[in-house]
């Protein structure tokens, strides 16, 4: 048996070479560790603005309001006698609408230490993540100014402008509901259809949709319910068979989107049937968002502030659009 010793001659025990040997393997074991060189990001909602509504960009950086005009025609012809001296005179009605322009913004800080800490991280660059932080917040704010404006600022959106007419889903689900859930396949088509339709009447005919936007559980519903005796669904049927395709050979834009699940004036789901065209219905972005030069706001921390400036979402000819509420 051997006798271990310390440098002063004492004899070590055993306990402290157990100790010793726990503490090596732990060492061993932090050192051995496989550090993955990718960062897990959690993941957000899609941005959908830009394909649910044009962005205009041309009024310049520093617009204070956007301003148009409009014409209208007046007058109808009628019968008239040569000998008369009241001939029925056409006109033009000019209006002019102006809009105001806000500015928003979002930055973000960093200071020498973190990032020097940061560093130490595998596939970490702090200061070009708090970027892309920063940068997708702008679009969050532009994507939920788009879809249901913003109430300090008095201002709507695409999913609940009050000049857009409104039709109700029809009560002829189970127990005379309108929810899709309830529905057969050809109930919830009819509903779109006559959607579609009701922009013709309300516009005599001058106006169309080419779009429809769903809550999500109504687009499950529209995905799930199946044509009878077939395995095609009502969404598939819906695509082909619509009075948009139908009219004019090109396919009904149907999509799923948030924040239309309490969007009814009940707080049900609201479907919104439109055309989308910058004619129609637009939003003004007279500053995309950019980042200002670094500001060093102490001995070693450091802002990047950034900005935007917007409008609102402007209805251009609202007959072309409708709101169809109820269906989930």
């Amino acid at each position: 048996m051997y006798s271990f010793r310390d440098g002063g001659g004492t004899a070590l025990s055993d306990s402290f070479y157990v100790k010793d040997n726990q503490q090596a393997l732990s060492f061993l074991q932090s050192e051995v560790t496989y550090i993955e060189a990718e960062v897990f990001r959690v993941l957000y909602p899609e941005i959908m603005y830009p394909q649910i509504i044009s962005i205009d960009t041309s009024a310049g950086e520093w617009a204070k309001s956007i301003t148009y005009y409009g014409l209208d025609r007046v007058g109808e012809a009628g019968w008239f006698s040569g000998m008369a001296n009241n001939m029925p005179m056409a006109d033009i009605n000019r209006f002019q609408r102006e809009q105001g322009v806000e500015m928003a913004g979002i930055g973000y800080r960093y200071t020498l230490e973190e990032i020097g800490q940061a560093m130490m991280i595998p596939g970490l660059n702090l200061t070009a993540e708090r970027a892309e932080a920063a940068r997708r917040a702008s679009e969050e704010f532009i994507d939920r100014l788009v879809r249901v404006g913003d109430t300090q600022k008095g201002v709507t959106g695409l999913f609940n402008n009050t000049s857009v007419p409104i039709m109700n889903a029809a009560a002829d689900g189970t127990g005379s509901s309108p929810l899709w859930s309830t529905k057969t396949a050809d109930q919830i088509v009819a509903d779109v259809q006559n959607a579609l339709t009701q922009i013709q009447v309300n516009s005599q005919t001058v106006e169309y949709a080419d779009t429809v936007l769903l809550p999500v559980a109504a687009m499950q519903a529209l995905a799930n319910t199946r044509i009878p005796n077939t395995p095609i669904s009502a969404l598939e049927y819906l695509q082909k068979h619509n009075f948009y395709t139908m009219t004019f050979g090109r396919p009904l834009t149907i999509r799923q989107t948030l924040n239309l699940d309490t969007a009814s004036a009940s707080g049900g789901g609201r479907g919104v049937v439109y055309r989308n065209d910058r004619g129609i219905v637009r939003m003004h972005v007279p500053a995309p968002f950019r980042f200002l030069p670094v500001w060093q706001t102490g001995p070693m921390t450091f802002d990047i502030p950034g900005y935007l400036r917007v409008g609102s979402v402007e209805f251009r000819r609202p007959n072309a659009c409708l709101y169809l509420d109820g269906i989930s």
